[in-house]
């Protein structure tokens, strides 16, 4: 393919679901280099995806449609979708990309873009598109996308996602550095818009506690509404511990955890922004859900599965069709991941926290052998 300037991606959703596409997106711009790389995404990621923090040249923001950018209390216009389908047929892309879902809602989005090609994935009932891969759930999200890249013969060897922490993310969180003077710290995001992905908040006050006696800094992330959960996890702790909860941007949330030595989360965005900025990570899995969103690599990641598939009020397991998405009467807010012991987590924190000091005793160890 020749020729090619303007590349569009569509992935107008949360933060983990953008991060999984980046290997794919690294592929795209290294493949086509000369290519101005579009992403048509949501208003946050034109705020986050500035020059120098991804391959994404630039952010077009989607007007709310169904299946496609979904916000909570804000409706369709249909007048502001025409607008933008005219607009976007204006920038007369030459290939247009969709890493969104199964292709019933993005496909017909895609072929209003009136791209030179188009590509992505189809179920069986999704509108047809010029070069497609079947969708099939229970797939890692790193390599679905990068199976589509391929239908662009895009390709790398790179199977974990990147960003680049930015002089300005790092001058964002110079006085939170400050306070720790130069301490080891481990980040703690206990809670998830989805309580059913998060590890029960009871279990963080005494592993923070552990975590200040093995003489590490504890440092709790969260959005602004979160911030009163973590207080009362901190009014439970002996020891005191940092509530950062809404006061930094993403862009300072990922120079925080790139800083860190260890972030420990559930399946969360700030979980998937840490393997991004290449930080080790302990991340706590429901069993169905670490098929598609959980790391490739084990080297600096340690994820952990519950296996515990039934809801404990109704016995009801709701993964039919998929994780979390129950078609029957089971909507009850409850921990999937409670049977997770804390001293798994522990044990797994431990394998990498002190991954560096077992390596120096056995340089030495092999020292003494050549002596």
């Amino acid at each position: 393919m020749k020729n090619i300037k303007k590349i569009a991606i569509l992935r107008a959703n949360a933060l983990g679901d953008f991060l999984v596409t980046l290997p794919a997106i690294h592929a795209i711009s290294t493949k086509y280099y000369e290519a101005e790389i579009i992403l048509l995404g949501r208003p946050w990621h034109k705020n986050f995806l500035i020059a120098g923090r991804t391959p994404v040249d630039r952010v077009i923001i989607v007007p709310v449609m169904k299946g496609i950018r979904n916000e909570i209390n804000e409706l369709e216009n249909a007048s502001e979708q025409r607008a933008f389908f005219e607009e976007m047929q204006k920038e007369h892309f030459d290939i247009a990309i969709h890493f969104q879902g199964n292709g019933v809602s993005a496909n017909p989005f895609l072929n209003q873009l009136k791209a030179a090609l188009t590509v992505g994935l189809r179920t069986e009932t999704a509108e047809p598109i010029d070069r497609s891969i079947p969708f099939y759930y229970y797939q890692s999200e790193v390599l679905r996308y990068l199976e589509v890249a391929e239908l662009i013969d895009a390709k790398t060897d790179c199977i974990e996602p990147q960003i680049n922490v930015l002089d300005e993310d790092v001058k964002e969180i110079t006085g939170f550095l400050n306070i720790l003077d130069k301490k080891p710290f481990v980040v703690l995001n206990p809670f998830a818009v989805d309580i059913r992905r998060a590890w029960p908040a009871e279990n963080y006050a005494p592993f923070a506690d552990w975590l200040k006696e093995k003489g590490f800094e504890v440092v709790f992330t969260g959005s602004k509404e979160e911030k009163e959960g973590v207080e009362k996890i901190l009014s439970k702790m002996k020891y005191k511990a940092i509530n950062t909860c809404g006061t930094v941007t993403l862009g300072g949330l990922a120079a925080m955890l790139k800083s860190a030595v260890l972030v420990i989360s559930g399946d969360t965005g700030p979980l998937h922004l840490a393997r991004a900025v290449n930080t080790p990570t302990v991340g706590i899995y429901w069993a169905p859900n670490l098929i598609n969103w959980g790391p490739l690599s084990r080297k600096i990641h340690r994820p952990l599965i519950s296996w515990n598939m039934a809801c404990p009020f109704c016995g009801i397991i709701p993964n039919d069709p998929y994780p979390f998405e129950p078609q029957g009467e089971c909507r009850h807010e409850v921990s999937f991941v409670r049977d997770i012991k804390p001293d798994a987590v522990k044990e797994a924190a431990e394998t990498l926290l002190f991954k560096k000091e077992k390596k120096r005793i056995n340089s030495n160890y092999k020292q003494e052998l050549i002596k």
